[in-house]
């Protein structure tokens, strides 16, 4: 519903009311709104970890490739919930510049998920399929931002291809100099 509607056009009645949720019960498990909506940044960080874990986990597949299959089923799940995009990013763009909370909340996780593929990244570069002079911790950052961008103009076409332009983009002619 975060997702669907945003943070303020998200009232707490009709979250009540489409989860069946007494008030009280909310307010038991939740300080108010901004405690709820952090929360929920928090479960689906654990989700897109556990995505990270399996992808970059593989040690069977190449780094490139672990990397790829990450943003690969990321973008299946996009598809499945109809090219909403990114809670992180939807979020961050709705509530950045009004909300410090909300913009450090946001801006670690992004760094967190960069963070990550990065070690893979590096795997990549000391393998040589990358040039051994790339910053990877760079390459992850703007991999992170370009898949933002891509997942933001997903959402507005309603579909996959500024997605996959992004990736192929990146894979085939980024890295490759």
């Amino acid at each position: 519903m975060l997702l669907k509607h945003g943070y303020h056009d998200l009232g707490i009645q009709a979250l009540l009311a489409a989860t069946s949720t007494p008030k009280g019960s909310f307010y038991h498990h939740f300080k108010d709104k901004e405690d709820f909506a952090l929360q929920v940044i928090d479960e689906y960080m654990q989700h897109a970890h556990a995505g990270l874990d399996v992808c970059l986990g593989d040690t069977g597949s190449p780094p490139l490739e672990r990397v790829r299959r990450f943003f690969v089923l990321t973008q299946q799940n996009y598809q499945k919930e109809g090219y909403m995009g990114c809670l992180l990013g939807g979020l961050g763009q709705e509530l950045s510049g009004v909300s410090e909370v909300f913009r450090h909340k946001i801006e670690g996780c992004f760094s967190e998920i960069a963070k990550r593929i990065a070690v893979c990244l590096e795997e990549a570069r000391k393998n040589g399929d990358i040039p051994a002079d790339s910053d990877t911790r760079h390459m992850a950052s703007l991999l992170v931002d370009c898949w933002e961008g891509a997942a933001l103009r997903s959402r507005l076409r309603g579909n996959a291809a500024p997605l996959t332009a992004m990736l192929d983009f990146y894979f085939h002619s980024a890295i490759i100099r």
